[in-house]
C-alpha cells in the first residue's frame, strides 16, 4: 500500500470537523438545559401568573378582562380655546380609568411652511370677497389672526408644535354600567366643545395604548402648540391659599400653604374625623392656638384633659366638671339676648324644650304622659322664681333642680318622675345639676373638662355644658369657636344629637363656628343628625381612617379611589382638607414652640414635665445660693 502524505488541507478539514462536532455537542447540551429549565418553570408560579386575568375577550367596542369590562375613548378635535385644568372634572370622577397622553414633536420649519400656504389662501379669499363687495367673514378673519400669532411665536421660539393624542380607558363591572359611564364621559367632553369617539374594532389597540407601556397603537392625534398642551397637564390640585386666615398646613401635592379663614365661608362649622392617634386633637389645638392670635374667643369641651398645657400657656380658664367639683353649671340658666328683638316668652319656651331634652338623656326616655307633666312642671318651676313672659331676664335668678323636684312632688301622676329625679338632687349625682352657675366665662379661652365624670354621666354633662355655652353665645354676638371633642358621645342619644344639629345649624347667626371631633366615625355618621352636621359644616378635615369606616367616609364625602387609599395610608397629621367646594391633601405642620404646647404624645409630655421639674429645681437652687 502506497504511503499518502498528510497535507495541510487534510489537517484543516479534520480540525474543522472536530470543532463542528464540539459546537453541536454544546448546542445539544444547551437545548437539554433549556428544556430542563422550561420543565422546572412549568411547575412554578410567576408574578404575571398571579396578576393576569383568567380570560380576555375582545369585542368590536369593548374588551372583557376577566369579570371587568373596559372601553377606550379618544379625542378627535379640540376647540379654539381650552382653559387650564380642563381635564380636572374627568380626573375627579369617581370612576376607575386609565388616561394616556402622547406628544409627537413636529419641526417648526415644517409647520411654518404649511402655515405660510394657509395664510396665502386665507388672504386671497378675503381679498376676493372684498373685491366682490361680499360681507366680511369673521371666521376667516379670526383664523388669519390666530395663524399670524402662531407664526410669530414659532419663529421666536415662544411656542413649539406637537401632534397630541389623548386617550381614556374606562373600567366597569357590567356592560350596562360601561355604556352609562361612556355616555357620561362623552357628555363632559362635549360640554367643553371637545369631541370624542370610542373605539370600533380597535378595542385591543386602545387598551394597549393606555397601559403603562408607552406604546401608541391608535395614533389618533391633533395638531396643537405647546400652550394648550400645557393646560392639559392633569396633575393639578386646589389652591387654598388666601390673604386672610390662619395656617392649617401644607398642600402635599404642590407644597403651597393652606391658609384659610373659616368665618369667610357660608358657615364657620368644621368636622374632624380620624382614628385614634392620627393627630386630630393636635390639628385642632394648633388651629385654636393660631385663632387666639386673631382675637377669636375659644370654648372647648375636653373629655380627656388634652388641652390643659395649652390653656396654661395662654392664661385661659380651666373648668373641671365633676360630682365633687366646685365649678357648677345650672341647666336652668337663661340667655340674656342683647341687641335683638326676642320675646321673653320664646326664650322660656326654648329653655323648657332644651331641659326636656336633658331630662330624656338623664332618664333614658319619657312616656307621652310624663312628657306632658314635665312640660307643665318646668313652666311652673320658672314661674316659682317669678320668671314669666313679662320678666326682665337680666335681673332674674334662675331655679335649680331642687325647685323642679318640689313642683313635681305636688303634681298628680308624677311619682315615677320624682323617684328618678331625686337621684340628681339628694342621691349620688346631686353635685352635678343642683347648684347655681359659678363659672367665669370672661376669658378668651375657656376649657371645660369632663374627664373625672363616669361614662354614664358624660352625655348629660356635655349636653348641659353645650346648652349653657349656647345661652352665653346668644347673650352677646362676637367671633367665637366651640370645640366639642369626642362628639360621638352625644350621637348615642337622639335628643342630644338633635340638640347638636340645631346648634350647628343656627350657629352662623351668632358668629359661632362649631368644631366637632370624633374617632368613632361609624356611630357618628349612622345617625341622621350626624349626616346633617357634616352637611352643615363648610370645613371638613379627614385624617387617617380605619378600614372599618373608610367605605362610609368615601360615600359621605364622595371620595375617589385614590383619595380613599390616601386616607388609609396617611401618616400622623396627614389627610384631606375640605373648604367649601375645594379640597386638597394636607400635612399639618407646627413650629417647635407650638409643638411643645399642643402635643398629646405621652412620651413627649413626660420629657416636658421632666424638663420643667429640672428647671424649677435649678431656679430654687439659684435662689437659695443667692440668699446665702
Amino acid at each position: 500500500m502506497p504511503f499518502k502524505p498528510i497535507t495541510t488541507e487534510t489537517k484543516q478539514k479534520k480540525e474543522s470537523k472536530k470543532k463542528e462536532e464540539e459546537k453541536k455537542k454544546q448546542v445539544k447540551e444547551q437545548l437539554v438545559s433549556l428544556e430542563e429549565e422550561r420543565t422546572f418553570r412549568e411547575g412554578t408560579v410567576a408574578i404575571r401568573d398571579l396578576i393576569a386575568p383568567s380570560a380576555l375577550r375582545v369585542e368590536s367596542t369593548f374588551i372583557q378582562l376577566g369579570d371587568t369590562f373596559l372601553r377606550t375613548i379618544f379625542v378627535i378635535t379640540f376647540p379654539r380655546y381650552i382653559a387650564v385644568g380642563w381635564s380636572s372634572p374627568i380626573l375627579n370622577l369617581n370612576f376607575t380609568m386609565d388616561i394616556s397622553m402622547f406628544f409627537y414633536p413636529v419641526p417648526s420649519g415644517v409647520i411654518l411652511k404649511q402655515l405660510k400656504k394657509k395664510v396665502g389662501a386665507l388672504q386671497a379669499q378675503l381679498s376676493a370677497d372684498a373685491e366682490k363687495g361680499a360681507p366680511r367673514d369673521p371666521l376667516r378673519e379670526t383664523a388669519l389672526r390666530d395663524i399670524e400669532q402662531l407664526r410669530d411665536d414659532l419663529t421666536q421660539g415662544i411656542e413649539h408644535f406637537f401632534q397630541f393624542a389623548f386617550y381614556v380607558t374606562l373600567y366597569s363591572n357590567s356592560k350596562e354600567e360601561l355604556d352609562r359611564i361612556t355616555e357620561d364621559i362623552e357628555n363632559i367632553f362635549s360640554s367643553k366643545l371637545i369631541y370624542t369617539k370610542h373605539v370600533l374594532y380597535q378595542s385591543e389597540q386602545g387598551f394597549t395604548s393606555t397601559l403603562p407601556l408607552g406604546i401608541d397603537e391608535l395614533m389618533v392625534t391633533f395638531n396643537m402648540n405647546s400652550s394648550p398642551i400645557a393646560s392639559s397637564f392633569p396633575f393639578i390640585s386646589s389652591e387654598l391659599t388666601s390673604d386672610d386666615g390662619i395656617l392649617y398646613g401644607v398642600n402635599r401635592h404642590n407644597n403651597s400653604l393652606i391658609i384659610f379663614d373659616r368665618f369667610s365661608l357660608q358657615n364657620a362649622n368644621m368636622v374632624v374625623f380620624a382614628t385614634s392617634g392620627a393627630g386630630k386633637s393636635y390639628a385642632v389645638k394648633l388651629e385654636v392656638l393660631r385663632s387666639l392670635m386673631f382675637g377669636v374667643d375659644i370654648i372647648i369641651i375636653d373629655p380627656e384633659m388634652e388641652y390643659v398645657h395649652l390653656n396654661e400657656a395662654v392664661g385661659g380658664t380651666y373648668v373641671n366638671i365633676s360630682l365633687s367639683s366646685e365649678s357648677k353649671v345650672n341647666p336652668f340658666d337663661l340667655p340674656r339676648p342683647v341687641g335683638q328683638q326676642i320675646s321673653t316668652e320664646d326664650v322660656i319656651r326654648s329653655a323648657v324644650i332644651s331641659l326636656k331634652g336633658l331630662i330624656r338623656v338623664m332618664f333614658g326616655s319619657l312616656t307621652p304622659q310624663e312628657d306632658s307633666i314635665m312640660d307643665r312642671a318646668l313652666l311652673e318651676t320658672y314661674a316659682k322664681k317669678d320668671i314669666t313672659s313679662s320678666s326682665d331676664l337680666s335681673t332674674v335668678e334662675p331655679p335649680i333642680m331642687q325647685d323642679l323636684l318640689d313642683i313635681l312632688e305636688g303634681m298628680e301622676g308624677a311619682d315615677n318622675l320624682v323617684l328618678k329625679l331625686r337621684k340628681f338632687t339628694e342621691g349620688t349625682f346631686s353635685g352635678l345639676f343642683n347648684s347655681p352657675t359659678n363659672v367665669n366665662m370672661n376669658n378668651q379661652l375657656v376649657v371645660f373638662s369632663v374627664r373625672d365624670l363616669e361614662d354614664e354621666l358624660r352625655p348629660m354633662a356635655i349636653y348641659n355644658l353645650i346648652n349653657y355655652i349656647w345661652n352665653v353665645v346668644r347673650s352677646e354676638r362676637k367671633k367665637r369657636m366651640l370645640v366639642i371633642d369626642e362628639a360621638w358621645w352625644l350621637m348615642t342619644h337622639e335628643d342630644s344629637a338633635k340638640f347638636i344639629y340645631a346648634l350647628v345649624k343656627r350657629a352662623r347667626k351668632y358668629y359661632l363656628g362649631v368644631t366637632t371631633i370624633t374617632q368613632d366615625v361609624n356611630d357618628f355618621l349612622r345617625s341622621p343628625y350626624g349626616q346633617a352636621i357634616v352637611t352643615n359644616s363648610a370645613l371638613q378635615l379627614l385624617l387617617r381612617q380605619s378600614p372599618a369606616s373608610i367605605d362610609m367616609i368615601q360615600k359621605t364625602f364622595m371620595l375617589t379611589e385614590g383619595e380613599k387609599y390616601l386616607l388609609l395610608e396617611s401618616a400622623v397629621g396627614e389627610g384631606i382638607f375640605f373648604a367649601g367646594l375645594k379640597h386638597a391633601a394636607i400635612k399639618v405642620v407646627a413650629s417647635y414652640t407650638e409643638d411643645q404646647l399642643i402635643t398629646s404624645d405621652p412620651g413627649q409630655l413626660l420629657e416636658i414635665e421632666k424638663a420643667k421639674k429640672e428647671f424649677e429645681e435649678e431656679v430654687m437652687n439659684n435662689k437659695n445660693q443667692t440668699e446665702q
